[in-house]
């Protein structure tokens, strides 16, 4: 199976990351309070919920700058290409999967911006999760042939 993944989808793909580890301090202060709700926690706790957040800003933005600076090795459909094109599709799948069980039960802000920026957000992931489960399908279908 042959699939062609355009270099400015891929692209659009890494600058959509990047913008998403940019903005994540934006919504935890602003839009969620999350500062306040961590220092409800115990110390030990705290240091870990902040040490989670900022893994996960920092994967979001290598990711990103991985996918604007290799994107030719991203596609070339070797056995690296496809391991690394697989672990960014599985985080991304994986937080789609978390954003549909598990955040709808909670209240995003009722102001119209943040209600906008929520569908906006959810639009990235699923476009990092098809662009990267698209490219690990083409590294694999040249791998087992």
């Amino acid at each position: 199976m042959n699939i062609s993944i355009p270099d400015w989808l891929i692209v659009t793909g890494g600058i959509g990351q990047i913008f998403t580890a940019l903005i994540y301090p934006f919504i935890r202060h602003k839009v969620f309070d999350w500062y306040n709700d961590v220092k409800k926690l115990k110390p030990l706790n705290q240091e870990i919920a902040k040490t989670y957040g900022w893994y996960i800003q920092g994967l979001n933005f290598s990711f990103g700058l991985i996918t604007i600076l290799l994107t030719d090795h991203l596609k070339n459909q070797t056995p690296i290409a496809f391991a690394l094109t697989l672990l960014i599709a599985s985080y991304w799948i994986g937080k789609v999967i978390t954003q549909i069980a598990y955040y709808p039960m909670y209240d995003i802000p009722k102001k119209r911006i943040f209600q906008l920026g929520s569908y906006g957000m959810n639009s990235l992931f699923v476009l990092f999760a098809i662009v990267f489960a698209l490219l690990a399908v083409h590294n694999y279908a040249s791998i087992i042939s």
